[in-house]
Parts: structure tokens; C-alpha cells; sequence
């Protein structure tokens, strides 16, 4: 396993967006490397409290034949056997990854990448946090214990259209956020980006644009460092009044102000009233010219999706 560290000769391979037959391959490949530990773990978790391993009367009493009897072990012996071995991933909940935990570091310090994605440019801008391959990521970035990445260029999905939909049913239901970081690298984006929205919305998945590779590294970087934050951070505050709540709906109107809300408010008391004033109404309030009356008549009157 490579880290951040790893020689400049090495980062400077050329990558190679993986194919889906590479992203099938490396599923089976970590698939078989956990069988080992699947088939550990149930041997290890059965049931030691059989008539066999009790002690009896005739436990301390010598045999006829001279044959050494059985035992029972110690109950301590009995407690640690009959408690499922602590295996490294067993303990993850059940919403993240069989074959993605890599031994849970990915709830730690460390992004967990897909040996798929070794050589991909993006890794260069991926600098304030820690990062290291794993051969048991079956995402392209594993950012923590329930978040993964899948990244995507614009440019290869228009070549191969069927690739993110097999890296998204790859997923299946693990991960409870599962981004998909795609790569703007082309001005005709317009048709692809609509085709990938509509496989992310069927898939779950939520999509963040980058318009460059910096900008897709400071993602993997935010994703990971904003790992245990609450999202109250990032969502606006309005205050829970009835003012506050009228001046946050009538301002997103083009060119209405809080002056304007105030006057709306003052002159036809509730939001009901604004929505069913005509323009020429509107038009009557101070500082309420024609263009703004008009803009907030049609706000409220003309349908929500345009027909065609």
C-alpha cells in the first residue's frame, strides 16, 4: 500500500480512468480477500454453552478405561470464546461497506483511495489531508465511515456513457452520503451533465460540480475534514418570525428590497394580500415602480414550470 509519500516518478503515471470490466475485477478481487475473514469471524462467534463443554458429575471422576476425561475450560476461556472476535471492519455499523472500511481507518485521519484511481491528477491537489490506497475500496474515495466519492470526468462519460451507472449499482445501499465529484473538462456540458443527473437522482447519489482539478481536490479535502460537522453550518439562518420569514420569500423576487417588503407589508398587511394585488396596484406603493410591480405580479402568476 502506497501513501501521500510515495516517489515523484510513481505520481507521474499517466492515468487511466478505469474501465468497467477493471471496476468488476477489482469488486471480486476484494470480495475474496474478506472471505477469508467472513468464514474467521462466523467460526469463531458459535455457541459454546453445549452439553459437551459443561462440567457434570462425572467430569472429575477417572474414567474405567483410563482415558483422561473432558473438561469443561474455564468460564473466562468459555466468555472470550463465545464473543465474536474483534475483527478489523466487523464493528462498522451496517450502513457502511463490507470491502470499503479497509480496517475502519476511512472514520479516521486517512482518505482510503481506490487503487483505480493511482495516477489521477485529482490526488496532486488532495493536500491538507492525509491519503493512502486500499485495495478493498470499492468507491474512489472513501472520506469516512458512511461517505464515499465516485469521481467522473464530463469527457469520459461522453465516451462512456455506461460507466457511472455501473460504479453506482457497485455501491448498492451502503454509505449513507455518497457524492458524486464530477470533473467540468469540456464547454459542451450542457446534455452530459443532464444525462448524469438524471443516473444520480435514480442512484442516490449527490452531485458537486468542479470546474478544475483544485477545486475537485478542496472537495475531497472538505468532505473528509467536515466529516463529523453538523450541516447547521453551511445552512442558512433565518429567524423563525413572521416578518423575517415574509422579507426571506419576497426578496428572492428580483430587485425587491427590505424597504419594499415594509411597504408591501404596510399597505396590504399579510403575504396573501401582495399575491393577489394586481401590477398596476403594486405599482401604487412608494418606491414600487412599474418594472419591479410587474416582476412581483408574475412571480405569483405565471406558472412554476415554463410550458413549452
Amino acid at each position: 500500500m502506497a501513501d501521500s509519500t510515495e516517489q515523484p516518478a510513481q505520481r507521474k503515471r499517466q492515468f487511466r480512468i478505469p474501465t468497467v470490466e477493471d471496476i468488476e475485477k477489482s469488486r471480486k478481487d476484494a470480495e475474496k480477500r474478506l472471505a477469508p475473514v467472513e468464514c474467521m469471524r462466523d467460526a469463531l462467534s458459535f455457541d459454546l454453552s453445549s452439553s459437551t463443554l459443561q462440567p457434570s458429575a462425572k467430569a472429575n471422576t477417572p474414567a474405567s478405561n483410563g482415558a483422561v476425561p473432558l473438561t469443561a475450560p474455564p468460564i473466562e476461556a468459555q466468555t472470550s470464546l463465545s464473543q465474536p472476535a474483534t475483527i478489523a471492519g466487523s464493528r462498522a455499523p451496517p450502513i457502511a461497506s463490507p470491502a470499503g472500511g479497509g480496517g475502519g481507518r476511512g472514520s479516521g485521519q486517512i482518505v482510503l483511495v481506490n487503487e483505480l484511481q493511482r495516477g489521477n491528477p485529482v490526488l496532486e491537489c488532495v493536500r491538507n489531508v492525509r491519503w493512502s490506497y486500499s485495495k478493498d475500496t470499492i468507491p474512489d474515495y472513501v472520506v469516512g465511515r458512511t461517505s464515499c466519492v465516485l469521481y467522473l470526468s464530463v469527457k469520459y462519460h461522453r465516451l462512456h456513457p455506461e460507466y457511472i451507472s455501473k460504479r453506482i449499482d457497485g455501491l448498492g445501499k451502503n454509505y449513507r452520503l455518497r457524492v458524486l465529484l464530477i470533473h467540468v473538462d469540456t464547454d459542451d456540458c450542457k446534455i452530459p451533465l443532464r444525462e448524469i443527473n438524471r443516473i444520480a437522482v435514480v442512484g442516490e447519489m449527490t452531485i458537486l460540480l468542479a470546474w478544475s482539478l483544485d477545486e475537485a481536490g478542496r472537495y475531497i479535502e472538505t468532505l473528509k475534514a467536515f466529516e463529523h460537522r453538523q450541516p447547521d453550518i453551511i445552512r442558512e439562518r433565518v429567524e423563525d418570525t413572521y416578518m423575517a420569514r415574509l422579507a426571506n420569500s419576497l426578496t428572492s423576487i428580483k430587485s425587491v428590497n427590505k424597504t419594499d417588503v415594509l411597504t408591501l407589508s404596510s399597505n396590504y398587511g399579510s403575504f396573501e394580500g401582495v399575491a393577489k394585488a394586481t401590477s398596476d396596484e403594486l405599482s401604487l406603493c412608494p418606491g414600487v415602480g412599474d418594472l419591479k410591480a410587474q416582476r412581483i405580479f408574475k412571480a405569483f402568476h405565471e406558472p412554476f414550470i415554463p410550458e413549452k
